[in-house]
């Protein structure tokens, strides 16, 4: 419990932005303690605008998490994907801007364009310097970095690590405007719980089968019933081509049975409780395309 008033109270958004597989999700679940975006090591692991809630002492910091730009955006998937997080920038108090430290690429000055109608203070997070063999090289490419744009202060830190991630939150809080907060002291998210264990499952396909795993891939949560004593739920698979089901089932089912078992670990940490997890791999050609698919899936067009 805090101890604000409705005339102390702060709150305000965040969007955190960047190019895909900078570590924008995890940044995200760290500050606010608890998972509600997928993480994986592989670009494009968010497709939607997820907000996270941050509440502690007077005020309420509500962090945008937003799909990576990026510049191939041939499907409607990966246009819509673009377009969201381009929206996520609209009636924000605070940008973050990630970057992989030491590894700025064309898709990093590709969000810079984007944030050129931005009026509210941008700060610039250089992630991963807990992989960096020699950190003083920040030194003479933080400066060149910081002539592309006015940025309001840079932050290099782990979102894995958490190192000075605290500092990054202090300065959040200052430019959080004095009103009520938007959400109640105890939530953390203003997604279903069905769309976080459908991140969840998706979270577990994309980090067992990484490399081989078809990007045009989508999960959805047909059914979901809680019973006195567990959680059942059946969740499809879908994929585009029928090449894509046999990588996502594998030799014998094994894939599969890997990633269900996982996912009901993941899935059981989550709600706290049992689950029976039920998978299905299903095959609609060509659904990154289809405007009913993606909105049936949750992904606005």
């Amino acid at each position: 419990m805090t101890d604000a008033t409705p005339s102390t109270q702060r709150c305000g958004y965040v969007a955190i932005v960047g190019r895909p597989n900078v570590g924008k999700s995890t940044l995200m679940n760290l500050l606010i303690g608890f998972k509600v975006s997928a993480t994986a090591n592989k670009p494009q692991t968010t497709r939607h605008s997820i907000r996270g809630i941050l509440t502690e002492d007077d005020y309420q910091i509500i962090f945008v998490d937003t799909p990576g730009i990026h510049r191939t955006s041939k499907s409607l998937l990966n246009k819509t994907i673009n377009l969201e997080a381009v929206a996520a920038l609209e009636g924000v108090d605070a940008v973050v801007m990630m970057v992989e430290s030491l590894k700025w690429q064309d898709e990093d000055d590709l969000v810079l364009q984007r944030l050129g109608h931005v009026t509210c203070p941008v700060y610039l997070v250089a992630n991963k310097v807990d992989r960096l063999e020699k950190k003083e090289r920040l030194l003479t490419w933080l400066p060149e970095v910081l002539k592309k744009y006015p940025f309001t202060e840079v932050f290099p830190l782990s979102a894995t690590k958490g190192t000075n991630t605290q500092q990054l939150k202090a300065a959040l809080v200052k430019v959080m405007p004095h009103q009520d907060w938007v959400y109640a002291e105890d939530d953390v998210t203003d997604q279903s719980t069905r769309f976080i264990c459908g991140e969840l499952i998706r979270e577990q396909l994309m980090t067992y089968l990484y490399q081989e795993m078809p990007y045009s891939t989508a999960i959805e949560i047909e059914t979901f019933e809680e019973k006195p004593k567990l959680t059942e739920i059946n969740a499809v698979i879908w994929v585009s081509r029928e090449n894509q089901k046999g990588i996502v089932i594998g030799h014998r089912g094994e894939a599969l049975k890997r990633i269900g078992s996982s996912a009901r670990i993941a899935l059981e940490a989550f709600l706290e409780r049992k689950v029976m997890l039920k998978l299905w791999v299903r095959v609609e050609e060509n659904w990154e395309n289809s405007p009913r698919h993606l909105q049936s899936l949750g992904i606005s067009t």
